[in-house]
């Protein structure tokens, strides 16, 4: 599980393919459509449409001369829990933490 998650977030560090992935909640599309607001080289833009599909968070499909690329929710749930889990870790603590400080107050006097 934890490689997979490395994995995700490593792609989604990249702020062209979290764009690529935007676009995809909307829809499958084209290869063409999706590289079309990138200003970058197709061969550049294909390197960062290969990490999506080896992530698993994209999956193409190619009919004739047409790449067609549509989102696995997969890879995207998994992240989703593992950051529920954290937030409520994270919200434990800092509860805790208040109540300390609650119980650590001085009266005014």
């Amino acid at each position: 599980m934890t490689t997979q998650l490395d994995r995700f977030f490593f792609a989604m560090s990249d702020p062209t393919r979290r764009a690529m992935v935007e676009r995809l909640t909307g829809g499958p599309a084209t290869v063409s459509e999706l590289a079309a607001p990138h200003d970058m080289a197709l061969p550049s833009f294909m390197r960062h449409l290969k990490m999506l599909e080896d992530t698993g968070i994209v999956q193409s499909v190619k009919k004739g001369r047409v790449r067609t690329c549509h989102i696995e929710p997969a890879p995207m749930i998994a992240a989703q829990g593992w950051l529920a889990w954290q937030r409520a870790v994270w919200e434990g603590r800092n509860d805790r933490l208040a109540a300390l400080a609650e119980q650590q107050e001085v009266p005014d006097g």
